[in-house]
């Protein structure tokens, strides 16, 4: 079990997963700030198409608010996914004889609850630091801060949403596991079909789990989620609200990370295997 636990090749995987989730966040970084914007802002500020909003953003507060607090983000993806994707491949190892799609979603939720009770503080801060609710300089200061004036019950605040949503990566594991099998069995999985299917899994998995994430991203911010369900009770579409900017953000951000992930893990795979032979 050790061994398991301690596996070389998990702790490639982890360091590929945290790579690519960087390089992803890193280029489309500001449909993510507009994503944050749309589902924390009343309606009546934000309105039109994703790269309208873009534009009037820029305009507005200048370009460099498109990249408002990226550092704080790129630092708590890294470690994010780092933790998910090691407690996820950890646990596929002790299914030696194969998995199934069904054992994928049982690890892909058990990884995701893993990674959210050791991560969520980054992620208040975070939000707060893309809403420009406080000027905070670093990630340190941001989680000294919400402690001093919030407490644990701060640093913490959206956990409850955040646990349900570890079904958007177990869902997208889940996806992708079950998509790349059948074209590696079939001899067609490369680069391209990688970007395909983590496009695939992602847009699945955003789709069927957003209402929660605004529910999260609004807890986060420390924002009142009365207006969001009185609104919600004539206009249902509300919780859905902000899900196209959302979509392009994620299901490009997973895409591109999926790619330099299985690239990176053929690469140093490869190169070790051949240095121990």
């Amino acid at each position: 079990m050790t061994r398991s636990i301690l596996s070389y090749e998990t702790l490639v995987r982890a360091m590929a997963g945290a790579t690519g989730s960087v390089v992803g966040m890193a280029v489309f970084y500001p449909l993510d700030i507009l994503r944050s914007r749309l589902q924390v802002d009343e309606a009546a500020k934000l309105k039109g198409s994703s790269l309208e909003l873009l534009v009037q953003l820029a305009n507005d507060e200048g370009i460099m608010s498109l990249y408002r607090g990226l550092a704080p983000v790129l630092q708590s993806i890294s470690v994010s996914n780092f933790v998910y994707f090691y407690s996820f491949h950890t646990l596929r190892r002790f299914t030696p004889k194969g998995n199934s799609a069904i054992q994928d979603l049982m690890f892909g939720i058990l990884a995701g609850s893993i990674n959210v009770l050791m991560t969520s503080p980054l992620w208040v801060v975070n939000t707060r630091m893309k809403l420009e609710k406080n000027n905070y300089t670093s990630l340190v200061e941001g989680l000294g801060d919400v402690y001093k004036k919030e407490g644990v019950h701060g640093l913490w605040s959206g956990t409850v949403p955040s646990l349900l949503l570890v079904s958007n990566p177990a869902i997208q594991f889940m996806v992708y596991e079950a998509l790349k099998r059948k074209l590696m069995s079939a001899g067609y999985f490369d680069n391209y079909a990688a970007f395909l299917v983590g496009a695939i899994a992602k847009a699945i998995a955003t789709t069927l789990t957003y209402p929660l994430q605004l529910i999260q991203s609004r807890l986060r911010a420390g924002t009142n989620l009365k207006p969001l369900f009185r609104d919600m009770k004539s206009k249902p579409t509300t919780m859905f609200r902000g899900l196209e900017a959302k979509l392009l953000q994620t299901v490009m951000t997973a895409a591109l990370m999926f790619v330099i992930y299985e690239k990176l893990v053929r690469l140093v795979l490869s190169i070790m295997r051949v240095k121990m032979s």
